[in-house]
């Protein structure tokens, strides 16, 4: 087994590119906002997330990464929150890939969202 981490800003990032002539099971999939929630003022430091899993043939059309690849929406995370996609298992091909975009919903730079992917050869 096998895991990718990042930190997430406000940027798309594409987190995971199965390579090619490769098969991935993903296992787990875990986003936290890693500030405390009895830090000063946690209110403030809540984030959203949107994860997309894109089909390789989509990956090079512009404008791919969007609404048919849509897995998570708009999913906000207050301070010191956890979100687990876990309960699936997703087989990627050569040149698929799992990518986040982010938001702040209070301020502006970078989030204090950090994703994780585990994930199998098969």
């Amino acid at each position: 087994m096998a895991i990718i981490q990042s930190t997430l800003t406000t940027a798309q990032l594409d987190l995971l590119t199965v390579p090619t002539g490769k098969t991935q099971a993903i296992t787990n999939i875990v986003v936290c906002n890693t500030f405390s929630p009895f830090g000063a003022s946690p209110e403030t430091r809540e984030a959203a997330f949107t994860m997309y899993i894109t089909k390789a043939a989509d990956a090079n059309t512009p404008g791919a990464v969007g609404a048919a690849s849509t897995v998570v929406k708009d999913l906000v995370l207050p301070a010191g929150e956890t979100f687990t996609f876990d309960s699936e298992r997703i087989v990627l091909e050569s040149n698929d890939m799992i990518s986040f975009e982010t938001q702040l919903t209070s301020g502006a730079g970078a989030t204090d969202l950090s994703a994780t992917v585990s994930y199998l050869e098969v």
